[in-house]
């Protein structure tokens, strides 16, 4: 044997062996994307008729998310695709016949314009992702006016080992803000200078001695601080709000001072996280006062934040804007600690105190149910498959050549019809 034809039968092997690993790959993403097809139409019937509000999510994405354990990106894809499927019945259709990818479709459903179906059905049978995007954008826009005038915001990205904020203020409260700044950047820099003078061996040009000048960013930091002992001060516990309650002592009514009357529900919800002022009355007199109550302490709040993280209810996630809520309401003798507390979101929290979800505990053994008193479970619906995979070819996937947009048309929407 040849020394030659011993080194070209390993390589002629794996490009073989490449070529039928390349083969399933097409295989399974043309089946891959059948089930996402069926998916789709699962979501879109249960979009469709409304019944997604029996699982009290907030939305049809987040109920995706948690039954089918995928990241709310891709859930968000399938239920964008789902909700306009009616629009785009092709495009749906090459996904249920593996000839689409979800990627691809949600694209087009995400901004594609009404009656573009038949456009970007043909487009997506050889252009990418990143190609079908280009095209979407190409697309004319109706005239929607002039923009809207930006508003102030501030936001907040996640960095290397830092976090970067964005703030955008009108041009008075820019004033405003940059003031209180120069105001504490003075003080810090008067503190500086003083103690630079005082430091002992500082006018010896000792640079190991001396107090590091302050910065802007000292002085926000100290605006940030002066700001939180105020409030701190005024609110020393820490408590989400203040409710005064009037209670009938006879007929066990309460109601809002100089408000109306409040539910059980109501009642139970605006007490789970505030000081709550009780004042007794009989016959429509006061005959005294309970004092005001801390139900939720500052150090209580930050164990509780560290254990929970985020929403207690299968399926949220949120983490932003969370109420501290009790399992056995205070007022039917639920104790203010660790294990009769657990983290809701504001619309679980109402939902929970309408009906809507019954919460039950301990916080460790925590059990949530329906209205209906079927138990929420956190874990998705993914188990092994009892059928065999859907039956349809493979997939080609796009061309993937250079696109020349300089010859391509896109989709120009269709005029309104006119009054006349």
């Amino acid at each position: 044997m040849s020394t030659t034809a011993t080194a070209t039968a390993p390589r002629e092997s794996s490009k073989e062996r490449l070529a039928e690993l390349f083969d399933e790959l097409s295989e399974l993403t043309g089946q891959r994307n059948a089930i996402d097809g069926r998916i789709v139409d699962i979501v879109a019937e249960i979009d469709h008729d409304g019944i997604w509000g029996n699982t009290g999510v907030r939305s049809v994405a987040a109920l995706v998310a948690w039954k089918t354990g995928t990241s709310r990106a891709n859930a968000d894809s399938i239920a964008t695709v789902a909700h306009r499927a009616a629009e785009f019945p092709r495009c749906t259709e090459g996904l249920r016949e593996g000839r689409l990818s979800l990627d691809q479709v949600a694209v087009i459903a995400q901004r594609g314009g009404e009656g573009s179906d038949a456009h970007y059905a043909q487009l997506a049978s050889v252009a990418t992702v990143s190609q079908l995007r280009t095209a979407i954008k190409l697309e004319p826009r109706p005239d929607s006016g002039p923009r809207p005038d930006p508003v102030p915001s501030i936001s907040k990205a996640d960095g290397d080992g830092f976090d970067l904020w964005r703030i955008r203020l009108a041009h008075a409260e820019s004033a405003v803000f940059e003031a209180a700044l120069a105001s504490h950047r003075d003080a810090l820099f008067a503190e500086w200078k003083h103690d630079r003078e005082n430091t002992p061996g500082s006018r010896e040009g000792s640079e190991d001695l001396r107090p590091p000048m302050p910065t802007t960013l000292d002085a926000f930091q100290r605006l940030v601080e002066t700001g939180w002992d105020l409030e701190a001060g005024r609110r020393p516990h820490g408590q989400r709000t203040t409710v005064v309650v009037h209670l009938d002592v006879e007929r066990n009514v309460g109601a809002l001072h100089l408000g109306p009357l409040l539910t059980d529900s109501e009642r139970q919800y605006l007490t789970c996280d505030a000081t709550c002022e009780v004042w007794f009355e009989r016959d429509g007199q006061v005959i005294g006062h309970g004092r005001s109550t801390r139900t939720i302490s500052r150090r209580l709040r930050r164990a509780l934040e560290h254990r929970d993280r985020c929403c207690a209810v299968p399926g949220c996630g949120a983490t932003r804007g969370l109420h501290a809520h009790h399992i056995r309401h205070w007022e039917d003798g639920g104790p203010t600690d660790l294990d009769n507390l657990v983290l809701l979101c504001p619309h679980h929290h109402r939902l929970h105190h309408s009906g809507g979800i019954t919460i039950s505990g301990p916080a460790e053994r925590l059990v949530i149910t329906d209205e209906d008193g079927q138990q929420l479970h956190p874990g998705s619906l993914a188990r092994p498959p009892s059928g065999p995979p859907p039956d349809v070819p493979a997939c080609p996937g796009p061309l993937g050549e250079r696109a020349d947009w300089w010859w391509y048309d896109p989709y120009q929407p269709l005029d309104p019809p006119s009054a006349n």
